[in-house]
């Protein structure tokens, strides 16, 4: 987009308050990733949950000069407001008119599985066709799309973009911003079917999008949206693929002994190699083919381009580096939308300095002087100490980064110079095209390395966060739990993300854990929940607010703020004793407790309780009487007090199963991970954590012989035995060897074998067929998941988290 502030003002009904005739590029929606200022707005997006608002001063702190809000705010000086009436319906209205004054043909995929994949695949085939723009990462909402829209320029032929909904009514506003020329439906799933009366009207909900549609391809294997469409669209082009003999365009050969694939399409055979044969992997080609063919992309080009096809890698790892480094690796694809989100995610990070790795960008159509112009734009806004280029295009335009920089050939060449291990105390960006493998530099510079990992996807938790946090008013607050060393996932990395995205309150059990976070950096409030006696001035020193559980903790913290000279009101968190018997005032001690109170140098911060039992149904009489006493005392306590502490008492299961006693906060642990006792909720919840490994070995075992430590398993045929490097030093527990556990293997479930190891264990795999050294385990995941592991560990979650030996490498991903 390239508008004056007068234009995007006329265009959506605004009032300008400033210099009307400043040239607006880009908006930004999110304080905290602003990677570029120049020809930037920020909009302070309001929603019934945030006022992006509070947020001005922060965007007007890193440089930008042009805000677009529903108020203005006078104390901050030589800034031009754009002043809206609703700040979504601004953006909406800003992309409908720029969309619709485009010359773009567009692909608008909708679905509940599958878009995102769809639009990179499709991208990816058509980018050397047609100049293409497309959504980035999966901006696909009410406020996605529209900033999808927006970056449609006029090099631009064709656009895809994805469209997501998730409550009722949502489509109707988004088909009114963008009607595309063919629509594509994916699987229809049960993603946020919960919010609607039936499948029924997910369908109708999800169709509204192809109102003006010429041309419609959809999944036809499900039976209601195959008659929709028909009955809905009849006088369109319709094109179904899928499985079911019914549809356009269906495979018609799927032998795993024959390399190749047969796709019946229409009236003709298109035939193609087929690595991987999954259901997923097939359905979304089918429907890959079906819109290279409508836009005219013959059957030869399509056969080269899906061989040419790379897996959608939409994840950052953010690893442990050498010399106190963190590395960011994204050596996976490189064009500018994803050096954007590269940039956006490295600004979640607290280090002062920060060094990029960056290679030429690989399959884009366009000038190489603008693009790298571009480039160097974004780059030079993030104030890289050094900046090292890789690749013969991008070295020529040295001169245009402003950082200390360094060129290379290739990722051997800067190996051998030897600049890369010298830094130390850096955030350290690898950022490439796949081609110019600098996934080396990442194994030069990561600290530790294992075949055995546990991967920590951040955004899956941040994911159950809001999910929620969508369950509860917005004004309650929320408190995270990361005590147990964020029960064994990195108490660090996973509470500067949650500071990062505005936690109210961090948990921890030991004030040595709260220590560690504050000499890194975290500077949310942190409560201690179990203050040690001798840990009372680090609590002090370091700005910790402990949970005062008895009279003796009362008396012993007091003495220690006192001598400590801490001249104001110490924050401290009060804790009733109501069932559960572990620690706690109880009812009859709460007028003496106010007398304690009355003359310390103390404040009240909270007062609250923990439950017992909230995720078991059968003890609701039990919980609702925790729950009555908890209002009682704490009520009393309260009016007593000279201030006015928030109360909370909801745990993760609490926050699902008794909402209505949220109070002003709740603490989330295992929820966050993406565990509950609910069946239903756990469908709404993501898998935050994948422990993964490798085959070591692969070895053929005579009938008879024996496999491991004592001969507790013998063979009784000759059996393929894999070795994998995880043992109960690494957390696996003994118990589940012997066929008790499962691991999985191409998501194959085959049984642990012999008694596990201190190192290693052994694992049957005569059920998985072409398994080799080297090919991924998982340890636990989606199959077996989480649960299901703890499950043949007899035990809970939490145990099989928190026992994962701090040897086995955490990696943290976005996806």
């Amino acid at each position: 987009m390239d508008y004056t502030i007068q234009q995007i003002a006329d265009i959506t009904d605004a009032e300008v308050i400033g210099d009307k005739y400043l040239s607006i590029k880009n908006i930004a929606f999110d304080s905290r990733i602003i990677y570029s200022t120049k020809h930037t707005a920020f909009v302070a997006i309001n929603t019934k949950k945030n006022s992006g608002e509070k947020f001005i001063e922060s965007a007007i702190d890193r440089g930008i000069n042009v805000i677009i809000s529903e108020h203005q705010y006078p104390q901050f000086e030589n800034v031009t407001w754009i002043i809206v009436k609703n700040s979504i319906e601004f953006l909406q209205k800003l992309a409908q008119f720029h969309f619709e004054h485009s010359n773009i043909q567009s692909i608008g995929i909708t679905g509940s599985n599958g878009k995102t994949i769809l639009k990179e695949w499709l991208y990816q085939c058509l980018w050397n066709e047609f100049p293409t723009v497309k959504s980035p990462k999966s901006f696909n909402s009410q406020i996605g799309l529209p900033l999808s829209l927006l970056q449609i320029n006029s090099a631009h032929q064709l656009g895809i973009f994805e469209v997501g909904i998730s409550m009722p009514d949502e489509m109707q506003r988004l088909e009114n911003i963008f009607h595309p020329q063919i629509g594509l439906l994916t699987h229809i799933g049960t993603a946020h079917a919960a919010n609607f009366t039936s499948e029924e009207d997910l369908i109708d909900e999800k169709l509204k999008l192809f109102k003006d549609s010429e041309v419609i391809i959809f999944n036809g294997d499900n039976q209601i949206v195959f008659n929709k469409i028909n009955s809905l669209y009849s006088g369109k082009k319709l094109i179904s693929y899928g499985f079911d003999e019914a549809n356009d365009v269906r495979i018609k050969n799927n032998n795993s002994k024959n390399e190749n694939v047969v796709v019946q399409y229409l009236g003709e055979e298109i035939i193609f190699p087929v690595h991987q044969r999954d259901e997923a992997t097939l359905i979304n080609a089918l429907a890959l083919i079906t819109v290279l063919k409508q836009l005219k992309i013959s059957n030869e080009k399509i056969v080269d381009k899906i061989n040419s096809l790379k897996a959608v890698e939409m994840r950052l790892e953010a690893i442990e580096g050498i010399k106190n480094n963190i590395i960011i690796n994204d050596s996976f694809n490189l064009d500018l939308d994803s050096l954007k989100t590269a940039l956006q995610f490295l600004n979640e990070y607290k280090k002062a300095k920060k060094s990029l790795v960056l290679t030429d960008i690989i399959g884009v159509n366009a000038n190489s002087k603008e693009l790298y112009g571009e480039v160097s734009e974004l780059v030079n806004d993030q104030n890289f100490d050094t900046v090292f280029l890789i690749g013969e295009k991008i070295t020529q335009f040295k001169y245009l980064f402003k950082s200390k920089t360094f060129t290379f050939i290739d990722a051997q060449e800067l190996i051998d110079n030897k600049h890369l291990t010298e830094i130390e105390n850096q955030i350290i960006l690898l950022k490439g095209a796949r081609k110019f493998q600098i996934e080396k530099l990442k194994d030069l510079l990561e600290l530790r390395k294992h075949d055995t990992v546990l991967e920590v996807n951040l955004n899956a938790i941040l994911h159950n966060i809001n999910y929620h946090k969508s369950l509860l008013k917005p004004t309650t607050k929320m408190m995270a739990m990361v005590k147990a060393n964020a029960y064994g996932l990195g108490s660090y990395e996973i509470s500067e993300f949650l500071q990062h995205h505005h936690i109210d309150y961090l948990g921890v059990a030991y004030a040595d854990e709260g220590v560690e976070l504050r000499k890194k950096g975290i500077t949310t409030p942190i409560v201690v929940m179990n203050p040690e006696q001798h840990s009372y001035d680090a609590i002090i020193q370091y700005n910790l607010e402990p949970e005062i559980y008895s009279f003796r903790v009362l008396e012993l913290f007091y003495d220690s703020v006192q001598k400590s000279g801490f001249d104001k009101k110490y924050p401290i968190h009060i804790k009733l004793e109501t069932g559960m018997h572990r620690l706690g005032f109880k009812e009859y001690e709460l007028d003496q407790l106010i007398q304690s109170l009355v003359h310390k140098n103390l404040t009240i911060q909270s007062v609250f309780s923990h439950l017992s039992s909230s995720d078991i149904p059968d003890e609701k009489e039990f919980t609702m009487k925790q729950l009555k006493i908890f209002e009682k005392n704490s009520s009393y306590l309260i009016e007593k007090l000279n201030n006015r502490p928030f109360r909370h008492i909801l745990n993760s299961s609490g926050i699902t199963n008794y909402t209505d006693y949220q109070y002003d906060l709740v603490r989330i642990g295992i929820g966050m991970l993406g565990e509950s006792s609910d069946f239903e909720i756990q469908k709404q919840l993501q898998s935050t954590v994948s422990f993964k490994t490798v085959i070591s070995q692969i070895s053929l075992v005579e009938n008879g012989e024996s496999v491991g430590y004592s001969r507790k398993y013998k063979t009784d045929h000759l059996t393929k035995i894999a070795t994998i490097p995880v043992g109960y030093a690494d957390g696996i527990p003994r118990l589940i060897g012997n066929e008790v556990g499962n691991v999985g293997i191409h998501k194959t479930l085959v049984p642990i074998v012999g008694n596990i190891c201190m190192d290693m264990m052994m694992i049957n795999v005569d059920s998985v067929s072409n398994v080799k050294e080297g090919d991924t385990v998982t340890v636990f995941n989606s199959k077996p998941s989480l649960k299901e592991f703890a499950g043949y560990c007899k035990t809970i979650t939490y145990e099989v988290l928190t026992s994962i030996s701090p040897r086995v490498k955490r990696i943290y991903i976005k996806d």
